[in-house]
């Protein structure tokens, strides 16, 4: 007896988006129920289900709940920025990576921190300074502030030889995070750093990280002069 070959998710999505692509399924329009495309497609509920939700995540269709899924009027397309530890973006350009740590320390969690990451004022948080090289050019500087109680190993963790931000990932990998951007003038302790002078514009980005709702860290990176950021959707 031939096993008939199992329908994925990825073919169904595919498909329910070349159909409102080529508009058999025009803006606006309610979609056939979950139950009927799995005897459509052949496929489980749950699989079509999937291929739904990130059609919903891609904002191509919206789903409410007891309505079902309607193509989206105006789909909207959301760009996708990808993160890389300094190393990788670093290497990506073909350059020679350097990391040095400039200064660690742990203290009681400044007032601005404590509201920041909505801890106590009095936790303790490991601060951490570094700088990341190209072709031993400053690449960018890293300042983080790290809970101690949600990351216990942290306090003595060996940061000498790579940044906070690869140590979290490779031993206390995070669940949500919050980021912006924004543009500074470098004041002179930064234009020190850096390698440029007071008042030149750089592209700041702060980031908060969490653990499972717990905070877990919050950082400023700030980038060389010129750096700049790159998306597609």
């Amino acid at each position: 007896m031939t096993a008939h070959k199992r329908t994925s998710f990825q073919f169904v999505r595919d498909e329910v988006k070349r159909r409102i692509e080529s508009r058999i399924w025009p803006q606006g329009s309610l979609l056939p129920t979950e139950t009927q495309l799995a005897e459509e497609f052949n496929c489980a509920r749950a699989t079509v289900n999937r291929a739904l939700r990130e059609l919903a995540d891609q904002g191509i269709v919206e789903r409410k709940r007891k309505s079902g899924t309607r193509v989206k009027k105006e789909p909207s397309k959301h760009a996708k920025v990808e993160f890389s530890l300094a190393r990788q973006a670093v290497e990506k350009q073909n350059s020679i990576y350097r990391y040095a740590l400039v200064e660690r320390s742990v203290v009681p969690s400044p007032g601005w921190l404590a509201s920041q990451l909505c801890v106590s004022p009095d936790a303790r948080v490991l601060h951490v300074i570094c700088m990341h090289y190209a072709d031993n050019r400053p690449f960018q500087l890293e300042e983080r502030w790290i809970n101690i109680e949600t990351v216990p190993d942290v306090e003595h963790a060996d940061l000498t030889s790579q940044g906070p931000h690869e140590w979290l990932l490779n031993v206390a990998p995070f669940t949500e995070a919050e980021i912006s951007f924004c543009a500074i003038s470098a004041d002179g302790r930064l234009a020190e750093f850096m390698g440029t002078t007071t008042g030149t514009s750089m592209i700041q980005m702060e980031r908060t990280i969490w653990k499972d709702g717990v905070p877990m860290t919050f950082a400023r990176e700030t980038h060389h002069p010129g750096f700049c950021i790159r998306t597609k959707y």
